[in-house]
């Protein structure tokens, strides 16, 4: 009665080796040799399998690699990947824009991700995938020290979080993707600055109406 199980457990061993190092083969491959020039073929031949067990597993090279990209996420999960929330928050997303920005600017990244992006515009699938397991749920965590900062009354109440969330990462990712200017600190820092200028309560408003208010009930 063991013995199955023990051969279940070896096996499943197994395939998971092997899905690692086909997936980290794919990320190292189109750093390399660019998304043009990656294959099926040459992914195999990295990890040590056979095309076949890629194909079993994966449709295409594109769907391959955004695998790769959920296996690092998985990693980064471990490490925990909350956005700081130390008070400040415009302290806050300077720190974490700067830290997009390092990303971004990361030549082991710069490849992938634009092959990713490329992928996806083609690719409605894969697109809807992106959305769902990549791009969703590092939006729940921007949003949820958005929500903190709402709390903290330091964002107005009604403020509709995925317009703030696209205000605030929106510029940084178009200028990488259309590369119309360089990805810099000082550039996350104005964005960070400006967006918050839109997004912070309009206290002076809410006196001023306060102020009215109160005329009307003592005027005679």
């Amino acid at each position: 009665m063991t013995t199955p199980r023990k051969s279940l457990s070896s096996t499943t061993r197994r395939n998971e080796a092997s899905r690692r190092a086909i997936l980290t083969a794919a990320f190292e491959l189109v750093q390399e040799v660019g998304y043009a020039k990656l294959s099926i073929e040459g992914i195999a031949a990295r990890a040590g399998v056979g095309k076949q067990t890629i194909y079993r597993w994966w449709p295409s090279k594109g769907a391959v690699l955004f695998d790769a990209f959920l296996m690092l996420a998985e990693q980064s999960d471990g490490e925990g990947t909350g956005l700081p929330d130390t008070g400040d928050l415009e302290a806050d997303l300077k720190a974490v824009l700067r830290a997009t920005v390092e990303e971004l600017n990361d030549p082991r990244y710069d490849e992938p991700m634009r092959a990713l992006n490329t992928e996806i515009t083609h690719d409605p699938a894969l697109a809807a995938l992106y959305a769902e397991r990549l791009d969703g749920p590092m939006r729940e965590l921007k949003k949820q020290r958005l929500r903190s900062a709402q709390r903290a009354g330091q964002l107005a109440g009604d403020l509709d979080l995925d317009v703030a969330v696209d205000m605030l990462w929106g510029p940084l990712l178009n200028r990488w993707l259309q590369r119309t200017g360089a990805l810099t600190a000082d550039y996350a820092d104005s964005i960070v600055e400006t967006a918050l200028n839109g997004l912070r309560p309009r206290r002076r408003m809410a006196g001023q109406a306060t102020e009215n208010a109160e005329r009307r009930i003592l005027r005679p």
